[in-house]
C-alpha cells in the first residue's frame, strides 16, 4: 500500500505531504482544484511517461516521493522531472531506471480511469485474471512444455548437418587421441620432469658440490671428527650422561647424512640422453596445457569431455531416434494439455462474463456486455470485451473510450477477481451517476476496501461518505498563482465538505443534514 506521499512543485501543487490509511480513501474537490495531480503524482512513480508542463510555472524541477509498504517491506520511489531535461527515478534513495520503477509499480498500484497504467488491460494480465477465476490447472500443460524444450535442446546440441557432425567428429577424435596418447602420468608430472632436469642439467656442479659437503663433514677435521672428539671428551663424566647421549645422537646423524652425500655424489652423472627425452616430454605437456588447459588436471578432463562427446556424436542415429521418439510423445501429450486448459479456459468465460455484468448492473451499467475471447491451441489468446451501450460493438477494454465507464468495468473485474496489486486508484469512476447507481458504487468500492487500499477521486458525495478516510483538495489564489493544498477531514468537516458536494454551499443545514445521513449510513 502507499503509506505516505510528497509531492513538490506539480501543476498547482506547491508542497502537499499526505499520510495514507488503508481500506477505501476518497478525495474530492472542486473541478481544478488538483485532484488529478495527485492522481497524476502516483502515475509518475509508477513509471509514466514524464511531461515537463506538469511542473509548477517558475519551479526548476518537480518532485514526487512516495513511501510504500509492499509484504512488510518498505520501498521509497522517488520521480524527478525538470522543467528542462530528461526526468529522474530513485529506488530507496539510490538512481534507477524509469523502466524498474515500472516494474514496481506493476505489483504495487493499479490506477484505473483516464490513465494508462492498468494491468489488466494487458492480455497476460486477462488471461491469468481468466485462470484465477476458473482455478485452470496450468501444472501438466507447464511440465510437457518444459520437456519438449529440454528434449530440444538435447537434439539440437547432437550436432547440426551430417558434415558439420563430420567435422566436429573428426576434430574430437584428434584432440582426444592427442591427450590419451600423451599417457599424462599424473596432475604434477610437469613439476617432476622439470625438478629432474634441472638436476640433470648441473649434473657435473652437483657432484663436486655433494663432495664437498662429504669432506666438511667426513673429512680430517670435519665435523665427524669433532662430535667424536666431544663425545671422548663427556665419556664416563658424571652428570653429564644426558649431554653425552646427545652428542652421540648427533655424530650418528652425521654419519648417516655422510653416508646419503656419497651416494648423491656417486649417482650425480651426466645423461644427455635422458636429458633430452625429458626435454622433448616437457615441451609436449606444454603443447596439451597451451592448447587445452592451464594445467595437465585441466587437460584430461577436456580429453574426458572430448572422449564423451564424440561417444555421443558416434551414436548420433540411435540417439536421435530415441529423442525423436520422445518428442514425438511428449507433442502428443501437449496437444491433449492444450486442448485440455483451453476447455477449461472457455468453460469459465460466460460464469466470469456473468459476474462482470452482474457488478456493471449495479453500477450504473445495466445494459453493458462483456464477452470473453479465448483462441490459440491452449486458449492462451484470451481478450475482455465491452459493449457499455446497447448497440455498441464489442471492443477490448483498451479501446474503451469512456474513462468511466472503463473505471467502473475494472471495479467490477475486481469485485469478481479479488486480486491485483494491494493499492487500487479509480478515477473519474462515478462519471455520468448518480442516485442509486452512486450509492451502488460507494458501496462497491468500500467492498474492496476491505482487501485492498482504493483511492478513488470522486464528485459523488455517496461515494466519498462511504470512505474510511475523506482527503480535501482546497485551492487559493496569492499573487495571482493559484496554490492547492491536501489534507484530510475531521468528521465535522466530512460534513461539510459532502454537503458542497450535494449543494454547493458547505453550511446549509438541509445539505449538512443528509450528509451526515450519508455518513452515518457508512456504517450500516
Amino acid at each position: 500500500m502507499i503509506a505516505e506521499i510528497r509531492i513538490e512543485n506539480l501543476g498547482v501543487i506547491e508542497a502537499v505531504a499526505l499520510v495514507l490509511e488503508p481500506g477505501l480513501v476518497a478525495l474530492t474537490g472542486e473541478t481544478g482544484a488538483g485532484k488529478t495531480m495527485i492522481v497524476e503524482a502516483i502515475n509518475l512513480l509508477v513509471g509514466a511517461r514524464a511531461d515537463a508542463t506538469v511542473v509548477r510555472p517558475g519551479a526548476a524541477e518537480a518532485r514526487v516521493e512516495g513511501r510504500f509498504v509492499v509484504e512488510g517491506q518498505e520501498i521509497v520511489l522517488t520521480r524527478v522531472v525538470p522543467a528542462d531535461g530528461r526526468s529522474r527515478a530513485y529506488v530507496n534513495g539510490r538512481l534507477a531506471t524509469v523502466g524498474q520503477l515500472a516494474e514496481i509499480g506493476e505489483r504495487v498500484v493499479d490506477l484505473h480511469g483516464q490513465h494508462a497504467h492498468q494491468s489488466l488491460l494487458g492480455a497476460a494480465a486477462q488471461r491469468a485474471a481468466l485462470d484465477a477465476y476458473g482455478r485452470v490447472d496450468l501444472g501438466p500443460l507447464s511440465a510437457v512444455r518444459a520437456e519438449l524444450t529440454e528434449i530440444e535442446a538435447n537434439m539440437a546440441a547432437l550436432g547440426g548437418d551430417e558434415r558439420t557432425r563430420a567435422r566436429e567428429i573428426d576434430l574430437l577424435r584428434f584432440q582426444a587421441d592427442e591427450i590419451e596418447g600423451a599417457s599424462i602420468a599424473g596432475p604434477d608430472e610437469d613439476v617432476v620432469l622439470s625438478e629432474e632436469e634441472d638436476l640433470l642439467a648441473d649434473a657435473t656442479a652437483a657432484r663436486e658440490a655433494l663432495w664437498r659437503a662429504h669432506e666438511a663433514l667426513a673429512g680430517e677435521g670435519g665435523a665427524s671428527d669433532i662430535l667424536g672428539g666431544a663425545v671422548a671428551a663427556l665419556a664416563g663424566r658424571p652428570g653429564l650422561t644426558d649431554l653425552a647421549s646427545r652428542v652421540r645422537e648427533a655424530q650418528t646423524l652425521i654419519q648417516d647424512l655422510v653416508g646419503d652425500l656419497r651416494d648423491g655424489a656417486e649417482s650425480a652423472e651426466e645423461d644427455p640422453a635422458r636429458l633430452e627425452a625429458i626435454r622433448e616430454r616437457r615441451q609436449l605437456l606444454s603443447d596439451l596445457r597451451r592448447k587445452y588447459g592451464d594445467t595437465l588436471a585441466d587437460v584430461s578432463r577436456f580429453g574426458a569431455v572430448a572422449r564423451d562427446r564424440l561417444s555421443e556424436l558416434e551414436g548420433y542415429e540411435a540417439r536421435t531416434a530415441e529423442l525423436e521418439g520422445r518428442r514425438a510423445d511428449a507433442l502428443e501429450r501437449l496437444a491433449v494439455a492444450q486442448a485440455e486448459v483451453k476447455e477449461a479456459r472457455l468453460r469459465c468465460t460466460a460464469p466470469l462474463s456473468g459476474a462482470i455484468m452482474g457488478h456493471l448492473a449495479s453500477l450504473a451499467m445495466p445494459r453493458a456486455q462483456v464477452s470473453i475471447e479465448v483462441g490459440g491451441d491452449a486458449g492462451e489468446s484470451v481478450a475482455f470485451l465491452l459493449a457499455a451501450n446497447p448497440g455498441a460493438e464489442l471492443q477490448p477494454l483498451a479501446k474503451v473510450a469512456s474513462g468511466g465507464e472503463l473505471a467502473r468495468t475494472m471495479l467490477a473485474l475486481r469485485l469478481v477477481l479479488s486480486q491485483g496489486p494491494e493499492t487500487l486508484v479509480f478515477d473519474e469512476v462515478d462519471a455520468g451517476i448518480g442516485g442509486e447507481a452512486a450509492v451502488a458504487v460507494g458501496r462497491a468500492l468500500a467492498g474492496l476496501g476491505r482487501s485492498h487500499q482504493v483511492l478513488v477521486v470522486t464528485h459523488l458525495p455517496q461515494v466519498a461518505a462511504m470512505a474510511s478516510q475523506h482527503l480535501a483538495v482546497r485551492k487559493e489564489i496569492r499573487d495571482d498563482s493559484t496554490f492547492a493544498s491536501v489534507g484530510a477531514l475531521t468528521e465535522d468537516e466530512r460534513a461539510a465538505e459532502l454537503a458542497r458536494m450535494l449543494s454547493g454551499d458547505p453550511g446549509g443545514e438541509a445539505a449538512l443534514a443528509h450528509a451526515r445521513v450519508l455518513l452515518a449510513a457508512r456504517t450500516d
